[in-house]
């Protein structure tokens, strides 16, 4: 992108302390839109074929999410308690050419059976359709701000709303919308008008599996939920391991304590996804017997030879971490954690960038991570992808 000068770019205020399991980030800060991009790829030909490659790079993302997925639909409160889980099935497959190329998704809810079912017959399982809204280059690039990394196999999306999933607990949940009728016990809707939703989609590196997780603000910058779909590509049956409150929060965090060693990468939003910044990061998280954790990070940027450390402690309770610095981990069962901010709204008051965070560690001593950073205004502008091994 030779022709788009983000050196011209005015920079934010200076980020606060980096929050705990990232190494510090480039300042976030606004980019040129595709549309922009277009326009002054008319008068430059290396912009123009950087425009082909970012076609490229939404064809990519629509091969690695075509298909059919089985799974299961996990909703947690803030306190990481499993409040309901649906199975799911999901259908994705694109259409079109060069610019005009979209992915069309429909998604499948297995409804509750009947109470009046008669006792001792299988009643056959229903399912619920869904179609989601069409993602193609306007989309990606205006709405959904897609965070990409095609290698690595993972990717970031901010959505404006929370009407899809609202209406996807609806159905798998009351069975129709707007039935009059109060929640089931224990189960929560998503706020009608969140402040942000975010998901980030980690593929396993062992099988074709994949883990996407959604924070859910609320309008006050507050956490609403947190959402997991885990899901298998085919049509099969989903075997997995549970995902229910078998243990507690102490237990949780055992996984993750230790020395662990890996590398990030840091790419703006956007279908260009043009890299930013990659480091080395090796990374520490102790636990004493009163249940205090002291987490040391240091990173290396060795194309700009910069090193950055960064000391953070925090005390656990049940299944939340809560660090110094107003920023909170909530321990999911699955060897997952999601990261966020104590109050988006205090952040957005101070003109603070901000980050949500989401880990799987799917496999013994290996672990993904997936970092989406906003600027100020609630815009995503960066997400940055760890890859960690245990030592």
């Amino acid at each position: 992108m030779a022709s788009i000068c983000y050196s011209c770019i005015v920079f934010p205020s200076p980020s606060p302390k980096p929050f705990p399991f990232l190494p510090k980030l480039p300042h976030s800060n606004p980019f040129p839109s595709f549309r922009t991009s277009r326009l002054r790829a008319a008068n430059s030909a290396p912009v123009q074929e950087q425009h082909y490659m970012s076609i490229d790079n939404l064809r990519q993302f629509f091969d690695l999410n075509s298909g059919k997925w089985t799974g299961s639909f996990h909703q947690f409160d803030g306190n990481g308690n499993l409040l309901q889980k649906i199975s799911t099935r999901l259908s994705a497959s694109c259409y079109g050419e060069d610019e005009l190329i979209s992915l069309i998704q429909t998604l499948y809810i297995e409804q509750p059976q009947s109470s009046t079912s008669i006792s001792g017959h299988d009643e056959e399982a229903e399912w619920a359709e869904y179609k989601i809204k069409e993602t193609n280059m306007f989309t990606v690039d205006k709405y959904q701000q897609i965070g990409f990394f095609p290698n690595e196999r993972a990717f970031s999306l901010r959505y404006q709303t929370a009407g899809m999933l609202e209406t996807v607990l609806r159905q798998g949940v009351l069975g129709e919308d707007d039935t009059g009728e109060e929640s089931p016990k224990n189960v929560k809707l998503p706020s009608c008008q969140p402040s942000i939703v975010c998901e980030n989609c980690l593929y396993s590196q062992a099988k074709d599996r994949r883990a996407r997780a959604f924070h859910i603000m609320d309008p006050k910058g507050f956490v609403d939920m947190l959402l997991i779909f885990l899901e298998d590509r085919g049509d099969g049956p989903l075997v997995h391991p549970s995902l229910g409150n078998i243990i507690d929060g102490e237990d949780r965090i055992l996984p993750f304590l230790g020395k662990w060693e890996g590398h990030s990468v840091t790419k703006r939003s956007g279908v260009y996804g043009s890299t930013m910044t990659e480091a080395d990061t090796v990374s520490y998280l102790e636990m004493d017997d009163k249940k205090k954790l002291i987490q040391d990070v240091t990173s290396m940027d060795s194309r700009r030879g910069v090193r950055t450390n960064v000391h953070w402690t925090g005390m656990i309770s049940n299944n939340s971490v809560e660090f110094e610095g107003a920023y909170q981990l909530t321990l999911l069962p699955g060897g997952m954690y999601m990261g966020y901010p104590s109050d988006i709204a205090k952040s957005v008051a101070e003109s603070k960038s901000f980050h949500l965070e989401f880990c799987w560690l799917d496999a013994p001593g290996k672990r993904q991570r997936l970092v989406r950073t906003y600027d100020a205004e609630g815009l995503a502008v960066s997400s940055t992808y760890f890859s960690e091994v245990k030592l």
